[in-house]
C-alpha cells in the first residue's frame, strides 16, 4: 500500500470530491436536457391537456429526450400548479396553463403566486369564445340579444364550468359593459354545461368555438358572437362582438407553458424556441387547427409581459364585478 503525507491525502480526497462539479461545469453548453421531461396538466383533461400532448410530441423529437404528459387534477387546477411552484427547478417540470391561471390570483387567496413562483416559457395558441343561446331565446345578433336581456323582469342564466373561470368573467363582462343581468350556473364540466343549454335549462352559453361549432352547425343552438378579431371562417355571417358593439369582450382561451421560477436561462430559452418554432410551422397550425385553436407564438419576454396584462386586467374585471369565491 502507499502512504501519502497528511496533507497530500487531503489534497487528493478534496481532488476527489471536486471532480463531478468540475466535469459538470466543463459540460458544453446545450447538454440540456439530460433525462426526461415532464408536462404537468393540472387538470383530468380538456384544452390545456389537448395543448400539452401536441407540443409534447414536437419537444420529444427535438430535444431527443421523452417529453410526458402529468395530469395532476384538483381544486379548479391549484393542486397540479403547486406542484410544479414547488419542483425542482432544473428544466426538466413545466406547466401547462390556460387563461384561468392569470385569473386566480384576483379570486382567492392561493398557496402560491402565479406570476412570481413561475419563469414564463412561451405562449403557444389561443381559442375563440363563442356565444351561443337556446334557440327559445328571441334573438338573432348581439343587438336583439340585449334589447331583449334588458326587457326581462329577471336576470337571464348563462352556464358556466368553473366559478371564476374564462365563460364566467365573460358573462360578468357582459353584464358589466352591456347592463344585461345574468345569473350563472356552474356545471362539472364543458359537456354537462352544453347539455343544459341544449335542454333549455339555461339561455346562454359561452363555449369554446371547437365545441359550439357541431351545435350551430346544427341549428340545436343559435350562434350570436364570436371573441377576437375577426370572424371564424366556418361562420362567416356570425359578428365578432366588436362589429356587435361591444368591443371590450376580448376574454379569450390562449395556452402557454411555465417552468418554476428559479428554472435555469438556458432551459427556458432552449423550449421557448422550440415552441416559436413548432408553431410558425404549416403542419402544426393545422394540428392546432383540429382543435379550434389558432396560433399565439410568444417567446419568453413576450409572454412575461403578456402575463402581467392579463393579471392586471382581470384583477380590474373582478373587482368592478364584485366576484368572491367562498373558500
Amino acid at each position: 500500500m502507499i502512504k501519502f503525507p497528511a496533507a497530500t491525502a487531503r489534497a487528493l480526497v478534496l481532488s476527489a470530491v471536486l471532480a463531478p462539479v468540475a466535469v459538470q461545469a466543463a459540460q458544453p453548453a446545450g447538454h440540456y436536457p439530460n433525462r426526461p421531461i415532464r408536462i404537468v396538466v393540472p387538470y383530468s383533461g380538456g384544452s390545456s391537456d389537448v395543448a400539452a400532448r401536441l407540443l409534447a410530441v414536437r419537444l420529444s423529437d427535438a430535444l431527443k429526450q421523452p417529453v410526458l404528459v402529468d395530469n395532476r387534477p384538483g381544486a379548479d387546477g391549484r393542486i397540479g400548479t403547486q406542484y410544479v411552484a414547488n419542483a425542482n427547478p432544473d428544466g426538466h417540470t413545466l406547466l401547462s396553463i390556460l387563461t384561468t391561471h392569470a385569473i386566480s390570483g384576483a379570486l382567492m387567496k392561493l398557496p402560491y403566486d402565479p406570476i412570481k413562483d413561475f419563469a414564463p416559457v412561451a405562449a403557444m395558441s389561443v381559442a375563440e369564445l363563442g356565444m351561443g343561446v337556446h334557440p327559445s331565446v328571441p334573438a338573432s345578433n348581439l343587438k336583439e340579444f340585449i334589447a331583449w336581456g334588458r326587457s326581462l323582469p329577471q336576470p337571464l342564466t348563462y352556464a358556466t364550468t368553473q366559478i371564476g373561470g374564462n365563460q364566467h368573467l365573460a358573462g360578468e363582462l357582459f353584464t358589466l359593459i352591456t347592463g344585461v343581468k345574468m345569473t350563472p350556473v356552474p356545471y362539472k364540466g364543458g359537456g354537462d354545461a352544453m347539455a343544459a343549454l341544449l335542454g333549455g335549462h339555461v339561455n346562454m352559453y359561452f363555449g369554446s368555438m371547437a365545441s359550439m361549432n357541431p351545435v350551430f352547425k346544427s341549428g340545436k343552438v343559435k350562434s350570436i358572437a364570436v371573441t377576437g378579431t375577426a370572424r371564424d371562417p366556418e361562420f362567416p355571417n356570425m359578428q365578432t362582438f366588436a362589429e356587435g358593439g361591444i368591443p371590450g369582450l376580448d376574454i379569450r382561451l390562449w395556452y402557454g407553458m411555465l417552468m418554476p421560477a428559479k428554472a435555469p436561462r438556458e432551459a427556458i430559452d432552449r423550449i421557448s424556441k422550440l415552441v416559436v418554432e413548432n408553431v410558425a410551422m404549416p403542419d402544426f397550425r393545422a394540428a392546432l387547427a383540429k382543435q379550434g385553436m389558432n396560433p399565439m407564438p410568444m417567446d419568453s419576454a413576450q409572454f412575461g409581459k403578456f402575463l402581467r396584462a392579463e393579471g392586471a386586467r382581470y384583477a380590474d374585471i373582478v373587482k368592478r364585478a364584485n366576484i368572491r369565491i367562498e373558500q
